[in-house]
């Protein structure tokens, strides 16, 4: 059934008490939405994927074709979300669609893969790329100490933990403030490569698709690659019950945010081979700050402190939607009961969100994240593939289920079919054991699931820990705010 419900038996009157009076704030507004997806999407990846897409693409034309391609295929997967989102207007994302269609196995999955490790790790690359600039200015001339750098970054996160925490019309104000300013540092960077185009700084683009590269995993990992600079189209799902008129907000945010950020890319690629040669983008350690170099001159800091604050508000952004997903799974009894609590005056999932910077905290002191963006892509979009089949399977099985909003059935298919393209592609051409790993990983929460969660396997100290962090915490379990 599409509404499977959780059979709860409360053991404790404790925790359940003040359930049916408790419930997060709708306090995301139609801005706030649009800053959300936009603050998420653009992170570091505009500042520095750019390089990784031409080396696997061989041209600047066929670059831009990708970057293009994949701001549609964005565009593409939130309006299918937009739907379930008026369909099953729960807070969590894939993790609650898959619950409701396929059942609580595959849903535990994701769940137990997404807030171990895919968002912590996806958390953690972000702030420490934010610590990475914001330290550089200190070590003129040489690299970073590794230890400043990962300090740097965990202070962040515990920054944006206190931040979350405490007030969520806080988090949204911090979100519109430096989502302006992360675009903008695009429209700088985009307004420059206009003036240089008109100066007849075209020689980059003249024969754009010379030296294309051909084959399918090239193209898969240059997708990848592009895709990471767009991930975060789907945070507004997170969040759905905290939406003002989720029906409205939903779709308008998504047709708003999206088109404007794939605009600025694609402006931003198109000043960056104005101002440099293929060569000269390839060779760049980060294209944003050779850019500014070239063509800022002695303003060429502020590319690197719009790295920062567009980073740091990227992070903000994962966090955000990050700790949502691990308390709408806890609140279904896929994560200990504590998770599924709000603090009983902020209103905010404080335990959900000291548990992913607990998370995050481990996964930046356990090394770097070269080769997370490949990793986590593949990862994601398997569950994005399986999400939009239930999409698919609500619209010819169940049209007559109530919704605001609906989507053309050729707009998921497109959706799908990029999807398994995507998950197979890296796989077929050149596997990697990592790929194996990852795999191995999602399938072991099936160890946890059975004992835990199909026959709820609940010790007495966990009870009993439960209610001592209930009380240190001050907070209570909440109800579901979906009228």
């Amino acid at each position: 059934s599409i509404m499977r419900k959780r059979k709860t038996t409360d053991s404790s009157t404790d925790l359940s008490e003040g359930r049916e009076n408790l419930r997060l704030k709708r306090e995301v507004g139609l801005i706030s939405g649009v800053s959300l997806i936009a603050g998420t999407m653009v992170g570091s990846g505009i500042f520095m994927s750019p390089e990784w897409v031409l080396y696997h693409m061989g041209s600047p034309a066929s670059s831009l074709l990708i970057w293009a391609s994949c701001g549609l295929l964005a565009m593409f997967g939130a309006l299918s979300y937009a739907e379930l989102g008026t369909i099953i207007k729960e807070s969590g994302g894939e993790y609650i669609y898959i619950l409701r269609i396929f059942g609580p196995l595959p849903a535990f999955l994701f769940a137990y893969t997404s807030v171990i490790l895919v968002r912590p790790s996806s958390l953690a690359a972000v702030c420490l790329s934010f610590a990475e600039y914001a330290v550089a200015p200190f070590y003129p001339g040489c690299s970073s100490p590794q230890m400043v750098v990962k300090c740097t970054a965990a202070a962040c996160i515990l920054l944006l933990t206190i931040i979350n925490c405490l007030n969520v019309k806080l988090v949204t104000s911090v979100m519109n403030v430096f989502t302006a300013a992360k675009l903008l540092a695009l429209l700088v960077i985009a307004v420059g490569g206009l003036v240089l185009l008109a100066k007849g700084h075209t020689q980059s683009l003249q024969n754009g698709f010379q030296n294309t590269t051909a084959g399918i995993a090239p193209i898969g990992v240059a997708f990848y690659q592009g895709l990471w600079s767009y991930d975060g189209w789907n945070n507004l799902n997170y969040v759905t019950e905290e939406l003002k008129k989720p029906e409205v907000t939903l779709p308008r945010a998504v047709m708003i945010a999206i088109p404007l950020v794939t605009c600025l890319y694609l402006l931003v690629n198109v000043s960056y081979f104005a101002a440099m040669t293929p060569s000269e983008l390839l060779s760049s350690g980060a294209v944003a700050v050779t850019w500014g170099d070239k063509v800022l001159g002695s303003w060429a800091w502020l590319i690197s402190l719009f790295v920062v604050l567009s980073t740091f508000g990227s992070s903000n952004g994962t966090f955000f939607s990050g700790g949502r997903l691990c308390y709408s799974a806890a609140r279904e009894g896929h994560m200990p009961d504590i998770l599924s609590m709000a603090h009983v005056r902020c209103l905010t999932p404080s335990p959900a969100l000291i548990f992913t910077s607990a998370m995050s905290l481990i996964m930046i002191l356990s090394g770097s994240f070269t080769t997370i963006v490949n990793f986590f892509s593949f990862i994601a979009w398997f569950f994005y593939g399986m999400t939009i089949l239930g999409l698919l399977y609500l619209k010819i099985k169940k049209p007559e289920l109530p919704r605001s909003y609906k989507v053309p059935i050729i707009i998921p298919l497109i959706v799908l079919v990029a999807a398994v393209y995507l998950v197979l592609a890296p796989i077929i051409d050149q596997p990697e054991i990592e790929f194996l790993y990852l795999f191995l990983f999602a399938l072991s929460g099936i160890i946890f699931y059975f004992p835990l969660v199909r026959f709820k396997y609940h010790p007495r100290f966990l009870q009993r820990i439960t209610l001592h962090l209930q009380l240190l915490l001050e907070v209570a379990p909440t109800a579901k705010n979906i009228n």
